[in-house]
């Protein structure tokens, strides 16, 4: 089978079309022949070894979407020819809280979706929602999952909250968009693009600023009054003004750092507003299913961006590097 194999580190450009041997299933196993997969930014991340426990060579690619090939011994769940969707998170464990030492992504050091066909245990597969078309089922998995923990269990998001989202545009982001819009919450958004402040509002935002206009923190608090609830996946710089914008007693919610540590955080800042910063990075099984469950009720659709064939996997990687796109990149398999 062909496959998108990164044998060295070197950036996007390092990524290779091979020729592998097709997997087979073993007992709990599953062979997803992939109709889609879809690009994440820890791909790029790991292009240039700058991801945990790097292992190479791996084939790349989290997140997939397909038919069922093969099922191994004991999986009964699944037979030949169901539509499915893969959760990426392998072995979180049983405590929903947060996922166990063993816990890694499909992708590296397990072979991805970059790929015709992928291996993956049977309780990571999941039955695609009958409305989504294949490449929005690809676009799911890492970024729908992160978003909804962060909001859901993490968050704790309630209906009427004032929630603010960063950097919309990535995939993480809009998927926050739009789980909160459908849960009822007050969405404000920040970019340096003024055109993808306009397409949140026309996705259900109700305001957003460029965050390169002087005094943009200021500016947005004054409009919202502050926010219950801030999903933030960009650090660096920028982290000190969302404690500006929080109310007292909010949440900040941090699942990525796109622009780097945060330099410097003056805590009484935050302990005399009473505020809950947390961490959260994926998500359980269940988490994956009620995400699921959440967007099949609300019939909530991926933005996607742009697509790519599989062979282009490398260009995609580069353009999802520019930091231009806004929805999902989808590799046609």
């Amino acid at each position: 089978m062909k496959a998108m194999l990164l044998q060295e580190t070197g950036g996007p450009n390092a990524l290779k079309r091979v020729e592998v041997e097709k997997p087979s299933a073993g007992s709990w196993e599953i062979i997803v022949k992939l109709k889609n997969a879809s690009l994440n930014r820890r791909d790029v991340f790991i292009t240039y070894g700058m991801y945990p426990g790097m292992k190479l060579p791996a084939v790349l690619g989290a997140d997939g979407a397909g038919i069922v090939e093969s099922v191994g011994d004991g999986v009964e769940s699944l037979r030949a020819g169901d539509e499915v969707v893969i959760n990426p998170g392998l072995q979180w464990g049983d405590d929903i809280r947060f996922n166990q030492p063993d816990f890694h992504v499909l992708g590296m050091p397990a072979d991805g979706t970059y790929a015709e066909y992928v291996k993956i245990s049977c309780e990571n597969v999941y039955k695609k929602p009958a409305y989504l078309t294949w490449p929005e089922a690809a676009a799911l998995p890492l970024s729908a999952l992160t978003a909804y923990r962060a909001l859901i269990t993490r968050g704790e998001l309630k209906k009427g909250d004032t929630v603010f989202v960063p950097g919309i545009g990535s995939g993480v982001a809009l998927f926050a968009l739009q789980i909160a819009v459908a849960k009822g919450a007050r969405v404000f958004v920040s970019s340096s693009n003024d055109e993808k402040i306009e397409r949140a509002k026309r996705m259900g935002a109700a305001g957003g600023i460029n965050y390169r206009s002087e005094g943009w923190a200021k500016a947005l608090k004054s409009e919202i009054g502050g926010a219950d609830l801030i999903v933030d996946g960009v650090g660096g710089d920028t982290f000190d003004r969302l404690i500006d914008l929080a109310k007292p007693g909010g949440r900040i919610v941090s699942f990525g750092a796109t622009a780097g540590p945060v330099p410097q955080l003056v805590l009484p800042r935050a302990f005399f507003k009473h505020l809950d910063i947390r961490g959260t990075t994926m998500g359980s099984p269940q988490e994956f299913a009620d995400m699921l469950t959440l967007f099949e009720q609300e019939k909530i659709r991926p933005v996607i961006d742009k697509h790519f064939p599989l062979e282009k996997a490398a260009e995609a990687l580069d353009y999802m590097e520019n930091g231009d796109s806004f929805g999902k990149i989808i590799l046609d398999i």
